[in-house]
């Protein structure tokens, strides 16, 4: 059963600070170039900088990153909690139709471990970004961001109720429509019980794949310089929420094509493997006619297709998913790039803006289908789920101290 334990966290000093919205940011791979440079233009301290650092901010990224967090902490700009906790954590935001929602879930130190047992993963990764995320955990010495894990024990969510902690310790920050709060929890018998409960059954990794994989890539590492010495390795930041579908909100992860030979007609090649129907332009509407319809979008300039997938394709794909139904697709066509996008609407511009040749929107996996799947051993493609809100980085650090 997983390990689950409290540190003493690395948090902004308010009195350094002008505003907690000027110094967190999204997780890593949801940050375009444009997003990293209004970032960066909030605060000098703005922890995107260590998160997301670039060749400009010297010859060694990874490095300049590690110098920063430094000089943030003995400059006072960040300050370690002087006793070890658990992090209440709260995302507030309205859903697709403006119903209020909110995930409650807490922050941790995870026991790192092969997956299998205590930790099951549901997604495959691509090896460049855990090459990226393992450059910056060895230069850091520091998890910046959690990973997002689900726990089955039920009653969780109850532990951390808004009864116990009405006013979270002034770490509030509202953006994109979401508000972020976190609490430390020291009360000793609280920190049993969260312990007990989050130990008590596997976890599900839900977002946060690569930088998992990563520290355990690090753990081998230091393992090998230590002599097998336990040490903070052994463990990674991680946020733990209660596997409900009440505290879960997961999206899909689209493709965009590109690189096709000119004049390509995307839509007879796959014909094959979906049945085609026209229908109207993508619009907030265009996630209801999918589901209605049993079917995957394909959005060209051309215009838009409703794809039901056939028997056929159903049967050579590895799951239940649109993702595995649209790689048995993408298989026969010529060669070619795909991306990944969240956001019918992004994907849309894309296409419009000549970004792209051409978009297949996929429906979501439900919260079952992922724990299913987890619990039979196998993973999902990659990019097959978005678990949304993203939890901020920032709003606590946990360091690795040898």
């Amino acid at each position: 059963m997983p390990r689950f334990e409290p540190f003493s966290g690395l948090r902004y000093s308010l009195s350094h600070i002008s505003s907690l919205d000027d110094v967190v940011c999204p997780p890593y791979d949801v940050i375009a170039d444009e997003e990293r440079s209004r970032l960066m233009a909030r605060s000098p301290a703005n922890v995107v900088r260590l998160e997301l650092p670039r060749a400009e901010d010297g010859d060694d990224p990874y490095l300049a990153a590690a110098k920063l967090l430094d000089a943030w902490r003995d400059g006072g700009i960040l300050h370690r909690d002087r006793v070890p906790a658990f992090y209440g954590y709260r995302m507030t935001y309205p859903d697709e139709f403006g119903a209020p929602r909110s995930t409650v879930g807490v922050i941790g130190a995870l026991g790192l471990e092969p997956p299998g047992e205590g930790i099951l993963p549901h997604e495959q990764t691509t090896p460049k970004a855990r090459s990226d995320r393992l450059q910056l955990l060895r230069a850091t010495r520091a998890n910046l961001s959690p990973i997002w894990c689900l726990s089955p024990t039920a009653g969780l969510t109850d532990l951390l109720g808004s009864s116990h902690h009405p006013h979270p310790a002034e770490r509030t920050s509202c953006d994109d429509g979401v508000c972020h709060e976190l609490w430390p929890i020291t009360d000793r018998h609280e920190v049993d019980d969260i312990a007990h409960a989050v130990g008590s059954s596997p976890v599900l990794i839900a977002d946060g794949h690569h930088r998992y994989e990563t520290a355990l890539a690090f753990q081998a590492e230091e393992r090998g310089a230590t002599s097998g010495r336990p040490g903070d390795h052994d463990l990674v930041m991680s946020l733990v929420v209660e596997l409900a579908e009440g505290e879960l909100t997961v999206g899909a992860i689209h493709r965009l094509l590109s690189g096709l030979p000119d004049g390509f007609d995307l839509a007879s090649a796959l014909e094959p493997w979906f049945e085609l129907a026209p229908t109207a332009a993508v619009d907030a509407s265009i996630g209801r006619r999918m589901v209605e319809a049993g079917a995957l979008a394909v959005v060209t300039p051309a215009g838009t297709w409703l794809a039901e997938p056939r028997a056929t394709t159903a049967e050579a794909a590895t799951h239940d998913l649109d993702s595995s139904r649209l790689d048995v697709a993408l298989a026969g066509l010529p060669r070619h790039q795909l991306d990944f996008q969240h956001g019918w609407d992004l994907c849309a511009a894309a296409v419009a803006g000549g970004h792209a040749q051409a978009a297949v929107l996929l429906r979501p996996a439900a919260v079952g289908q992922i724990a299913a799947i987890a619990h039979g051993g196998v993973r999902m493609p990659p990019k097959t789920t978005f678990f949304w809100p993203k939890p901020r980085t920032g709003l606590v650090v946990r360091e690795l101290i040898d």
